[in-house]
């Protein structure tokens, strides 16, 4: 088998070739180097590669197989993890001129976790500074391109890992979503992307500062369903450290991932009440809707209304907590801090303690709306976005029909309307490819369950991945 069909494989079978003795962790790892190799100069994928490391990682791994010790669920298979978590004795940057030569001495609860499975860290994927925009460009490291078109952007904040998955450096990865930046570059660059229930994994030495976890978690991202329920299960339960993780024991995302959506009532929704989608998305994202009745669900139209607009009290709490985390840093030396951030700061320093309060309460009576609608549903599909990858720094003009100026921060809000909503109301919710529009780009539709039914959201995306496979795409850049 050639290093691009190995890396292509899903993470669970690239496992079970460990376990049957058909190729040892040490090979199937320097296959994934050669293709990091190959492939790094026209994607810029990572800001940090650990050769070294990944190689003394996947010894030990083939070591532990040897043995006939029990094993992690990963263990042996190489996996890219987001420049967001903090990695112990390997270079964490956060996407900032800050952190560039930091190297921590503790790993975050995910990668903490991560390495518990047995899986082999190939370094730190591209992010842009603190995960603060859709694309991902940073001072710290290249700019970041789409493996379907490099003269576009990956997405973001998690557009390294998207980048890495979707052109076959390897097959897993972890990414963070605190407003969408593990749905959007999933959806952008046509792999699959979970946000977890908010609280279910662990957010200590997630983002350096952790006691700030209004709306982010980190979440997988892979080329199939399958490898993100694994590796959901693993980074998931309480932790202390973290006082706004879920206590409950965690349920079981695999139990019942093969078992379809028949008998399920589906919502379906192209706007969420929010806003307009380009026609190449709107297409795509419907005619994936069939997939769902074919197999015998209920699928129907939901109404839903929201006012206030739930961004506002996203982008409120957002930008407050940057100022708790990074204001100093503005403080002292806000040449070095992207420009990007500083907007994020300025306007978080303009809040008064009413503008908070009166977000959290905004925010408290959409995560009951949601409570109340998915009371009525098991699922709702809805767009990821409102239109496919961009060129670098050049968003859509229009959004539909109309004109696209949704700008806040340098963010196009325009262009990525949907995905918000969930960090703020806390439900778990997927991304699947689901077809391509302008200029063969990807596009992506979010599957979102109830509150902590992660597993749900798994099988209804396991459910569509059955129907209308995905994996084996191989994008330009491959």
């Amino acid at each position: 088998m050639n290093d691009r069909d190995l890396m292509f494989m899903p993470a669970h079978k690239q496992r079970q070739l460990i376990v049957d003795g058909e190729i040892s962790s040490v090979e199937m790892t320097k296959a994934s180097l050669r293709r990091i190799a190959e492939l790094e100069p026209k994607l810029n994928a990572f800001i940090t590669l650990d050769e070294e490391g990944a190689l003394a990682a996947a010894r030990e791994a083939d070591a532990r197989q040897a043995s006939g010790d029990e094993t992690g669920s990963l263990n042996g298979v190489p996996i890219a993890v987001k420049d967001l978590e903090v990695t112990k004795g390997l270079r964490t940057t956060l996407g900032s001129t800050f952190f560039e030569n930091w190297i921590p001495d503790y790993d975050s609860v995910a990668v903490e976790r991560m390495r518990a499975t047995g899986a082999v860290i190939l370094g730190k994927t591209n992010t842009p500074e603190f995960g603060n925009r859709e694309e991902t460009f940073t001072n710290v490291a290249p700019t970041c391109n789409n493996p379907w078109d490099p003269a576009r952007m990956p997405g973001g904040s998690s557009g390294g890992t998207a980048a890495a998955i979707a052109s076959g450096m390897c097959s897993i990865g972890t990414g963070s979503d605190g407003g969408g930046s593990v749905r959007l570059p999933a959806s952008f660059c046509g792999i699959f992307g979970h946000k977890p229930t908010h609280g279910r994994i662990p957010r200590f030495g997630g983002q350096a500062k952790p006691a700030y976890n209004s709306a982010g978690t980190s979440g997988p991202m892979s080329n199939d369903v399958r490898d993100s329920a694994i590796l959901n299960q693993a980074l998931s339960g309480f932790d202390a450290r973290d006082p706004g993780s879920v206590k409950a024991d965690v349920p079981d995302y695999l139990s019942d991932l093969e078992t379809g959506v028949k008998g399920m009532r589906i919502g379906t929704t192209m706007t969420l009440g929010i806003s307009d989608v380009n026609a190449d998305v709107a297409e795509a994202v419907e005619s994936a809707w069939s997939a769902f009745s074919e197999q015998g669900a209920n699928v129907e139209p939901l109404e839903i209304k929201f006012d206030p607009v739930p961004r506002d009290a996203w982008w409120t709490l957002w930008t407050a907590g940057q100022v708790a985390m990074y204001g100093h840093l503005a403080d002292e030396s806000p040449e070095d801090l992207m420009p990007y951030t500083l907007d994020m700061i300025d306007h978080g320093k303009t809040l008064s303690g009413a503008d908070v309060s009166a977000a959290l309460r905004d925010v408290q009576n959409l995560q009951l709306k949601m409570h109340q609608l998915f009371e009525e549903f098991d699922l709702v599909l809805a767009p990821t976005n409102a239109a496919v990858a961009w060129p670098h720094l050049a968003p859509p003009s229009e959004i539909g029909s109309k004109k696209n100026d949704d700008q806040m921060a340098g963010i196009d809000y325009g262009a990525i309307p949907f995905t918000m909503v969930f960090n703020s109301s806390f439900n778990p919710a997927s991304s699947v490819p689901v077809g391509f529009g302008e200029g063969g780009m990807p596009v992506g539709m979010q599957i979102i369950g109830a509150y902590d039914d992660d597993a749900t959201v798994f099988r209804g995306s396991r459910a569509y991945e059955i129907a209308r496979p995905w994996v084996g795409t191989r994008p330009v850049v491959s």
